[in-house]
């Protein structure tokens, strides 16, 4: 039983809604890697590296509230513990403990080209079943595709 109804019919639903959750997933568990880098990232170019993380887990935050209330609005309850982050995520686990600077770039250009390269699918499987929700992940994907060349132009 849902308390919120869908516009869309259940096929469609059932896409989007899949959709949404492992965007949702993606969004979690990028703040949460670039939030863990950022505690630990060590070198000559710590404070600039720091900073740019902290830009990321905000941007990261606001879309996952965004896909969230996305979800919540077509009558799809999102799933954003824990244990369903760390079962669904497509992003590699961080390493614990202090992380070099470049090695810390090279993490966050790897996360988020991962998360990109499965956001750029749910762009594609949303396209018939509700453009709504496939805007959002193309403005989610834009803004994603920034911060990946930012750390990509830092990578040495």
């Amino acid at each position: 039983m849902y308390v919120v109804k869908s516009p869309l019919d259940d096929a469609d639903l059932k896409v989007v809604a899949e959709a949404l959750q492992g965007a949702l997933v993606d969004l979690v568990d990028l703040a949460l890697t670039a939030k863990q880098i950022h505690w630990n990232v060590v070198g000559p170019r710590f404070r600039s590296i720091h900073l740019q993380l902290d830009e990321v887990v905000d941007s990261a935050r606001a879309h996952s509230d965004t896909v969230a209330e996305r979800a919540s609005a077509l009558g799809v309850p999102p799933d954003g513990r824990a244990a369903t982050v760390a079962a669904g995520s497509g992003i590699e686990t961080t390493p614990g403990g202090w992380i070099e600077d470049a090695d810390a770039v090279g993490a966050m250009v790897h996360a988020l080209g991962s998360v990109i390269t499965r956001m750029r699918e749910r762009v594609a499987a949303t396209a018939e079943a509700d453009p709504v929700s496939q805007d959002l992940f193309i403005q989610i994907t834009a803004d994603l595709e920034k911060h990946h060349w930012m750390f990509q132009a830092e990578h040495v």
